[in-house]
Parts: C-alpha cells; sequence; structure tokens
C-alpha cells in the first residue's frame, strides 16, 4: 500500500478525460481502518455524501456496517437500493422533503428510515403527514453544538422539544444527533479539547432525558474531524464520511488519522501556450473550487508546478522551461476537497492492479432517483 506510484494507471489512455478514479483496495483498507477506529462496525454510521455510490455502500455492508446517514432524499433512496436496513437522513425535512421522505418510508420497509428535526412546527408538520400515511417517522433532535447552522441548544429548551416530540402520534423519538464540523483544528489536543468541551451540553442531555422516565437515547456524534474522539465515546455512533475516499486536505490537517487517498482525477494536456505553462482540462466543471486557486488540488506527477489560473474547463499551471510535458500527457490530481469532487462526476472509474476494471456509478450526485 506504500507503493509511491500507486496511482499509476497503465491503460490511462483509455480514459477521457477529466476522469474520477477510484481505488477499491484503498477503499476496503480505509473501511477496515474506520471499523478499528471506531472498536466495531455497530459503534459507525457513516456517512455516504462523499461516495454516493451503491458499491461502495455494498463494501461497507459486506464489512458488517449496517447503519448510514445522509442528507438528501437522493442519498437515503440510494441506500435503500444497496439494501442498507438503518438510514438516518441527517437533514431536517421541509416543505416537499417530508412528503418524499414519507414516499421513501412507504416504498423501501425493509429500511428503518429516520430524519432530524429541530423545532416544533417541523416536528408537527412530519408527525401530520406520516400519520395520514399510515406510518411512523423515526426522529433524532439536531443539536447546535457550536456550528451555528441547524439545530437547538442542547439545554432546558431540547428537553421540552424532545418531550413535545415523544407525545406526536407518527413519531417515533429515537435520540440525539450532534454534528461538530466546526471543530477541524489540525492540532488534535486542540481538536479534543474543543470536542470534548462541546460534547459536555450533550452529555447532559442525555441524563437530563433519562432522569425525566424516557429511554437512553441513541446519539449520532461527529464526522470526519472529530471521529478519533468520538470513538473513545462508547456509547456514541459516529458518523465520519470523507475517510472512504480520503484526500489531500483532510491529509494534511488531521495526520493522526491514517487512511489512504483512494480517489484521484485525471486529467490530460491540452495546449501549450508558451514555453513554460500547460493547460490541462480541469476546470471548475471537474474539481471543488471553493478553495483559494492553489488549494484545490494536488497534481501528484507534477508537484513542483504552479497553478496560475482555473476556468470552466481549463486549469493552466507554470512548470517553468524545463518542463518535458507533450500534448495528451497524463496528469493525476489529488482532490484537496474530495466530497463536492465527486458530485461533479456521475462515475467513477475502478482501478486495480494498475488497470481500469469497471466502474461505480455516483448515483446520489442526481437530486432524484425515483422519489
Amino acid at each position: 500500500m506504500a507503493d509511491q506510484e500507486w496511482y499509476h494507471i497503465q491503460d490511462a489512455d483509455k480514459l477521457d478525460t477529466p476522469a474520477l478514479v477510484v481505488y477499491p483496495e484503498r477503499v476496503k483498507y480505509n473501511i477496515g481502518l474506520a471499523i478499528k477506529i471506531a472498536g466495531g462496525a455497530d459503534r459507525l454510521r457513516p456517512h455516504v455524501k462523499t461516495h454516493k455510490s451503491g458499491e461502495v455502500t455494498k463494501l461497507m455492508l459486506h464489512a458488517g456496517i449496517t447503519k448510514f446517514k445522509c442528507a438528501t432524499i437522493a442519498e437515503a433512496e440510494m441506500l435503500c437500493l444497496s439494501g442498507a436496513p438503518d438510514v438516518l437522513l441527517a437533514y431536517q425535512p421541509v416543505g416537499p422533503k417530508i412528503e418524499r421522505l414519507i414516499q421513501l418510508i412507504l416504498k423501501y420497509p425493509e429500511t428503518r428510515l429516520s430524519c432530524l428535526a429541530d423545532n416544533k412546527q417541523t416536528a408537527g408538520k412530519i408527525a401530520e403527514r406520516a400519520k395520514q400515511s399510515g406510518v411512523e417517522v423515526a426522529v433524532f433532535i439536531d443539536l447546535n453544538t457550536g456550528q451555528d447552522r441547524t439545530g437547538i441548544a442542547p439545554d432546558a429548551v431540547a428537553i421540552d422539544l424532545y418531550a413535545y416530540c415523544s407525545r406526536l402520534p407518527g413519531i417515533k423519538l429515537s435520540g440525539l444527533h450532534a454534528y461538530d464540523g466546526h471543530i477541524h483544528d489540525a492540532d488534535l489536543e486542540i481538536r479534543k479539547k474543543k470536542c470534548n468541551d462541546a460534547f459536555q451540553a450533550v452529555t447532559w442531555l442525555e441524563n437530563e432525558i433519562v432522569k425525566k422516565g424516557y429511554s437512553k437515547p441513541i446519539i449520532v456524534a461527529g464526522g470526519s474531524p472529530t471521529f478519533p474522539i468520538h470513538a473513545e465515546r462508547p456509547d456514541v455512533e459516529c458518523s465520519p464520511g470523507t475517510f472512504v475516499y480520503w484526500d489531500k486536505g483532510y491529509g494534511d490537517s488531521f495526520k493522526e488519522q491514517a487512511f489512504l487517498p483512494a480517489a484521484l482525477v485525471v486529467t490530460r494536456v491540452i495546449s501549450l501556450p508558451d514555453d513554460t505553462k500547460i493547460c490541462l482540462d480541469l476546470g471548475h466543471k471537474s474539481i471543488a473550487a471553493e478553495r483559494e486557486l492553489k488549494a484545490r488540488v494536488l497534481l501528484i506527477n507534477a508537484p513542483q508546478a504552479e497553478i496560475i489560473s482555473q476556468s470552466e474547463e481549463h486549469l493552466v499551471i507554470d512548470a517553468g522551461k524545463a518542463h518535458s510535458c507533450k500534448q495528451g500527457d497524463i496528469v493525476y490530481g489529488m482532490p484537496y476537497h474530495v466530497c463536492p469532487t465527486v458530485a461533479l462526476y456521475e462515475r467513477a472509474f475502478t482501478i486495480e492492479n494498475g488497470i481500469i476494471t469497471g466502474e461505480w456509478k455516483n448515483t446520489a450526485r442526481d437530486r432524484k432517483i425515483t422519489i
């Protein structure tokens, strides 16, 4: 696994670039490492937002993982189609999403589907629609532990919401959801302190819920940055996502997690505009572009080249006058942010022993599959 040229594709001339490629053996390694860090497959509820793939889901199921987390209805349906037994839509459904969730529950009764709620109004609407349809929706209370994106503060108001939801016909209260994506310090000790400080309120809320006679709630917590910290809590379901493909950004920031980069973009030299500049077919449409220009992609086999501009279909680099690149040459790129990069491609080509062996559809990149 330590081969410096693990990424090399012998028949890369068959790829129409830009292309997303994945390395299944590395994916399997990452799944196994996640299970090891968590202390067992039952401790994991991995987020599928990174891979969006039925093939990857099935690798996780084969490894013993049975609980999953997602952010869209399409991701939830992809999981249902893959045979996942337990799926948390880690998103509060509002408007038409409530109806789509109900339809998922009706269409895939073999999968236990749940969602988030952080206020009485939305919880009431979910319960009302569930009751009308003759189903029961499992709900986790979404907690705001500092990210200030969604969720309710883990305080007395959250207890009131918990009690309210427990009385609603059509809702089955399942537990608490605490995503701390704002905690991503590179220093593990700083990250650990911030994570533990933020989680104290969740522990308090859990204890208060039990004191009031409710069953001990399931707690789903964290993402990739705080994964090894929450893994030390025996009663928490951990929900990392990026680990499965990993990327340059997380690899630089979270060195204590020894996951392997397992997904790359393959690009070609399409033009040589002058003695030093090289133009690649890797534009905004082919690699996540939310970061500043020099932190979007690592060109693995051209690491000294300086990225100087990018547009929708082109990436221009300066490789100096001594470069030997020719039109048609293959360049391998490691995304700094792999999750939105995957969403730009309808499929990923699988690479095994340096050969293209097939493809995995990124099924859930679409907003709708059937529902």
